[in-house]
């Protein structure tokens, strides 16, 4: 992993062979957590958890990456539409840093610049009500992320 964790190559390089990724799309109040398929081909929407003081928050991670074989992930960063980072950016940042020295996994971030309005635009395409809407957006936009790293971990694969 690079020092910001945005190398996916070497992010890669640091995976085994096989094993599902995990995506988080940290946010001030709640995890939108995805996971893919063991190939890591396609991401799919988990759940959302509400925030609460870190140490807790990463327990319930580590319990869900234990469970599933977690091989590494993939944290969501929130770039602003210039490319620069804000201070969301840097909280993700450092909530990743702190949950790879937590769960001693491999974390790449990821730019999710417009990951929630594409989430937000699948489930309206799906017709699926305001509530449900506030219920699951936050983990349709970690798979959303998740999706984005596999794809590039998969070309980067191709060129190797």
């Amino acid at each position: 992993m690079s020092d910001d964790g945005t190398d996916l190559a070497a992010f890669a390089a640091r995976l085994p062979g096989k094993g599902a990724l995990m995506g988080l799309d940290p946010g001030t109040k709640t995890i939108g957590i995805a996971v893919s398929d063991t190939g890591r081909a396609v991401a799919s929407p988990l759940e959302t958890r509400r925030r609460g003081k870190f140490a807790a928050d990463a327990v319930w991670l580590a319990e869900r990456a234990r469970a599933r074989a977690i091989a590494g992930i993939v944290v969501g960063l929130p770039l602003n539409m210039d490319g620069s980072a804000g201070p969301r950016a840097r909280s993700a940042r450092a909530f990743g840093r702190n949950l790879a020295r937590a769960l001693d996994l491999p974390v790449a971030f990821w730019d999710e610049r417009l990951s929630t309005v594409a989430a937000e635009r699948a489930l309206l395409e799906a017709d699926t009500s305001r509530r449900r809407r506030t219920e699951v957006i936050d983990h349709v936009a970690a798979a959303i992320i998740l999706q984005g790293a596999l794809d590039r971990l998969a070309a980067i694969g191709r060129s190797e």
